[in-house]
């Protein structure tokens, strides 16, 4: 009988060592990332390279068996695996499970060594993109003892087992196939399906590898609603022994995506508005233990979501588990990301083959994401002849389900790129990178009617914000209310565009991005409705609360800002009630509807004051203070920045490094400057790539060509000159503070046109 014994505890490990002979290391327990510090504290420095772990396996200590295999959870990016010195598997990319049978090498008392490598390299996905590429074995590993019959566990790290369902009116057909190695006479095949009560609900056995079941008033799978599971179990049975077992779970439903009605399970309109999810979190980077997911899936509960997009890699299998159960629609997608490598299409389509044997029962999924922002830089032949492999690959491992991509918005729509993947969805962020919120609900029109046939879905869309606070939001300013503000525009827009096939908030959670240098908190991508250590929920978690949850609630927005200025103050409010009632000090200003589910009050601002929102039962509080002068704690101050807004001179009727591009290049003189700027942007740019390509422990920042075309330019248009200088530090691309002051003065000198 199979068994797995966890072998997570007390690993030697060692930074910087690619000597499997080394032993003066430090004691670590798994998960373990190396990155678990340094890879969210800004400055694009984290460790990138070869690391050491060993372990004694003692035969004794595991069950007397036919043959062992070593099981990887997750090794990034790329691992070898030693035993007593002798070399027996490499693997490429680190977010699949993998295996490596160890029968004829494990010796009475053996070595296992592992070394795990995030260096940058031209083979393995992901290598440029807006997030830390943590290393280590960062998830479990296991020693997995089976008989010499037993189910497939070499098979791109598959169970060996695959469950099909179809639903035919009333009644569902499924087919279940087994993968098994060794298989003898006289040995036969189990097959066992049970409800969600573990009732058996019917039994096959055969010595064939597949077998078909008939599930007559099928109990669906069905969102939210009703995430109701079976269970298939299949054994390898000898004389009423069981030699080896595999199970799953399954769920049983139908699915289409309409271009015009959008996601339809089981036949009904089901809207899939949901958010995206990066699996670290401050503190433990990608090195999670399961009550993190439990929290993660909780919190995503929560805020009424019906989809998440699991990006931009292979998550836990933990966590598709936990959406199984919860109802939760599915986008799983591999890491061919941001920078096409020509040389690094075997990886792609190893990863694909990976993502989709280990997770095809899983009901959730319903579409395979091929890749995210890849046309970035354009697309050539070979990128997309790299498409078509994969969106034909994955047609043939899974006839059931859809492929998707998420385009970035600089991807023209009639860019070939997008007439490879069943749907397409798209990341836009008018309203933060460039361009104003109202964007966003023309642009899909457009798309949807230029083409009218191909679904089309929003995967990402966001603004960060962190505790800066301001009465007067502006896109930029990296505070809450602006973030507010945004997210309701977005979900005004979006959530009542019905065609729209699904949307994703970037992102549930802030994530490490350790090349970022923004928002007075670097080395963190803020964009997350809850902040990373996931203590406090941002007030555009409860915009979201109250247009998708059934919960009832109230939520009063800016409690964190207290001292506020003016003498008239707006306070907001969110709730999924219909009115809402506001007191201040105890006295009621009035009550207010809202179909939208924000309300909106005017307050006077006059010494300090308790503000109380009430709708029905539910009630939440905070308090506002006047004060004379804006305190400057609720102010962005860049971390380590070499300049600050409040610190540029701006004579009145002239720009500044404060303006917005799009202002400044409306002016002729405008214009000539920007033609400089941008020869000094791509001079440093080549610069920091030679540099670059000298030092190949370099964590390599987000790499975009400004000379790709007129679309990057046209979003940029809204980020002043000193927000473009701080993103440049995506780019490795950094400008002293005389530098700064110096383009300054240029500015200072073109005037502004006349109102």
């Amino acid at each position: 009988m199979r068994q797995i014994i966890n072998l997570n505890d007390a690993w030697l490990f060692k930074k910087d060592c690619s000597d499997i002979s080394a032993r003066d290391g430090v004691t670590v327990n798994l998960p373990h990332t190396w990155n678990a510090e340094d890879g969210y504290d800004g400055g694009n420095d984290y460790f990138r390279g070869s690391c050491l772990y060993v372990k004694t396996l003692t035969k004794a200590d595991f069950p007397k068996s036919d043959r062992y295999y070593l099981e990887f959870r997750g090794a990034n990016s790329s691992a070898d695996v030693y035993l007593d010195g002798e070399k027996l598997a490499h693997h490429d990319g680190g977010y699949s499970t993998w295996r490596v049978d160890i029968t004829e090498k494990l010796g009475d008392s053996s070595e296992l060594a592992v070394i795990v490598d995030n260096s940058a390299n031209e083979t393995v996905y992901p290598q440029m993109a807006d997030f830390t590429f943590y290393g280590g074995l960062y998830r479990s590993v296991n020693l997995i003892a089976v008989s010499e019959s037993h189910f497939d566990l070499e098979y791109y790290g598959g169970q060996g087992l695959t469950i099909t369902p179809t639903v035919e009116g009333e009644n569902a057909k499924v087919d279940v196939q087994v993968y098994v190695k060794g298989l003898k006479d006289g040995q036969k095949l189990v097959y066992t399906i049970y409800d969600k009560e573990e009732n058996e609900l019917d039994r096959i056995e055969t010595t064939e590898s597949s077998a078909s079941f008939e599930i007559k008033n099928v109990h669906l799978w069905n969102g939210r609603k009703d995430p109701y599971l079976y269970c298939c179990e299949v054994e390898i049975v000898e004389n009423g022994e069981t030699l080896d077992n595999v199970c799953s779970r399954f769920g049983c439903r139908s699915f289409k995506i309409d271009p015009d009605n959008g996601f339809i399970l089981n036949g009904e309109e089901y809207p899939l508005r949901g958010v995206s999810r990066h699996q670290d979190r401050a503190g433990f980077g990608n090195a999670l233990l399961p009550e993190h997911h439990e929290e993660d899936i909780e919190l995503i509960m929560e805020v009424g979501a019906t989809t998440i997009r699991l990006a931009h890699y292979q998550h836990d299998q933990y966590f598709y588990d936990l959406c199984d159960e919860k109802g939760l629609v599915i986008w799983a997608e591999i890491p061919y990301i941001s920078k096409h490598m020509p040389t690094g299409r075997e990886n792609t389509i190893s990863q694909m083959k990976e993502l989709i044997t280990q997770n095809y029962n899983h009901p959730c999924i319903v579409v395979w994401g091929l890749s995210n922002e890849i046309s970035i830089g354009g697309s050539d032949d070979d990128l997309l002849e790299n498409h078509r492999i994969l969106n034909d690959l994955v047609h043939e491992m899974d006839k059931t389900r859809l492929t998707t991509i998420a385009a970035v918005s600089m991807c023209k729509m009639d860019d070939p790129y997008l007439q490879i993947p069943d749907v397409v969805s798209y990341n836009h962020y008018f309203g933060w990178y460039g361009g104003e919120t109202s964007m966003n609900g023309p642009w899909f029109d457009k798309f949807h009617e230029t083409h009218p046939t191909i679904p089309i879905g929003c995967s990402e869309y966001g603004c960060e914000a962190l505790n800066w606070h301001t009465s007067d939001p502006k896109q930029g300013d990296y505070t809450e209310e602006y973030q507010a503000y945004y997210h309701e525009e977005l979900i005004k827009q979006l959530f009542t565009r019905k065609y729209i096939w699904a949307t994703h908030v970037w992102n549930m959670f802030d994530f490490g991005a350790d090349a970022r240098a923004e928002g007075g908190e670097n080395g963190q991508n803020h964009k997350g409705l809850v902040t990373m250590d996931r203590k406090y929920k941002k007030d555009a978690f409860y915009a979201y609360k109250a247009w998708l949850s059934d919960e009832k609630f109230v939520h009063l927005c800016g409690k964190r800002y207290i001292d506020r200025v003016e003498d008239v103050t707006k306070v907001t409010v969110y709730s999924n009630m219909p009115e809402v009632e506001l007191f201040v000090n105890g006295e009621s200003i009035g009550k207010k509807t809202a179909e939208d589910h924000f309300f909106y009050f005017d307050v006077k601002n006059e010494g300090e004051s308790v503000i109380k929102a009430v709708a029905g039962e539910y009630s939440d509080e905070g308090v506002i203070r006047k004060v004379s002068e804006m305190n400057m704690d609720y102010v962005l101050v860049e971390k380590g920045a070499v300049l600050n807004w409040f610190d540029v001179k701006a004579p009145e009727g002239r720009f500044s490094l404060n303006d917005k591009l799009g202002d400044i290049m409306a002016v002729t003189r405008g214009k000539l400057w920007f033609m400089k700027l941008g020869l000094k942007l791509k001079k440093k740019m080549n610069a920091n790539k030679k540099s670059k390509d000298k030092d190949e422990k370099k964590s390599g920042g987000f790499d975009v060509d400004l000379s790709s075309g007129g679309g990057l330019m046209e979003m940029m248009g809204s980020f002043t000159v000193l927000r473009l200088t701080s993103m440049m530090g995506m780019m490795n691309v950094s400008f002293t503070k005389e530098e700064l002051l110096k383009l300054n003065r240029q500015l200072n000198r073109i005037r502004k046109p006349k109102k």
